[in-house]
């Protein structure tokens, strides 16, 4: 039980990878902070966390782009559970618009979910953290080699990898480790919803499509003790797909 007595905050935490990642955290001892936007949902995900024998399961409605709403839902972690002790940053926002299309607002949409999210979210953590605590940043595949029709997010996620690394030298003095997973083409409505997967410009293989537990396997694995002497680290969850591109 590698996360027995510990909290963990899940971001995007009601389904898809964050859902995933919070039924293994749990499967492993960890009581649970579930973010999201929907309330509706984040209840249905919180039985069903409860459901596998979670020991205890908060949630919390946020806007992760807005930094008091950040703040406001890391307290309330801190008031219900006493501690805080893992962060995923998983809420991600993808568009799809041609660059000559793109406003500066539709950037900015992107960016305060995918960056400014996870910045405002690692911030309350080296804020209140105690020293051993880890945060997970889920970046994508996008921030090396990407597709048509998503420069934002691309960007987004490729600043998401160099904020982890940034992290990961001023969490080091705190004793706070901060790493990356890079999930590649993930069974989840994002992957299938894509447009560019709809009209074929896209190919993928469902032989090479994977499954959020796998992603969670990664999260918990850096989320954990197994994982002490790994900081900064930048985990490629994709299959192999990477090397094909």
């Amino acid at each position: 039980m590698r996360f027995e007595n510990k909290v963990a905050l899940v971001t995007g935490g009601d389904s898809g990878i964050g859902l995933a990642v919070a039924k293994r955290l749990a499967s492993e001892g960890a009581r649970l902070m579930l973010v999201g936007l929907d309330n509706k949902k984040l209840k249905a995900a919180a039985q069903i966390v409860l459901d596998i024998g979670a020991p205890a399961v908060h949630t919390s409605v946020c806007d992760v782009a807005r930094e008091k709403k950040v703040e406001a839902t890391v307290a309330s972690a801190l008031k219900h559970f006493g501690r805080l002790d893992v962060i995923v940053n998983n809420a991600g926002l993808m568009d799809f618009k041609p660059l000559e299309e793109l406003t500066g607002d539709d950037w900015m949409r992107v960016l305060s979910v995918d960056l400014l999210g996870t910045f405002y979210f690692t911030k309350q953590a080296f804020l209140h953290m105690p020293e051993g605590g880890t945060i997970v940043n889920v970046s994508s595949i996008h921030a090396i080699e990407t597709s048509p029709l998503v420069a934002p997010y691309a960007a987004a996620k490729a600043a998401v990898l160099s904020l982890t690394r940034s992290s990961a030298l001023e969490g080091q003095p705190k004793n706070i480790r901060v790493n990356s997973v890079l999930p590649g083409a993930i069974d989840t409505p994002m992957l299938w919803e894509n447009p560019n997967i709809k009209s074929g410009v896209e190919k993928i293989d469902k032989a090479n499509v994977g499954k959020p537990e796998d992603v969670a396997a990664a999260i918990a694995y850096l989320a954990s003790e197994d994982a002490k002497f790994v900081q900064g680290a930048l985990l490629r969850v994709d299959g192999g797909r990477l090397a094909q591109l």
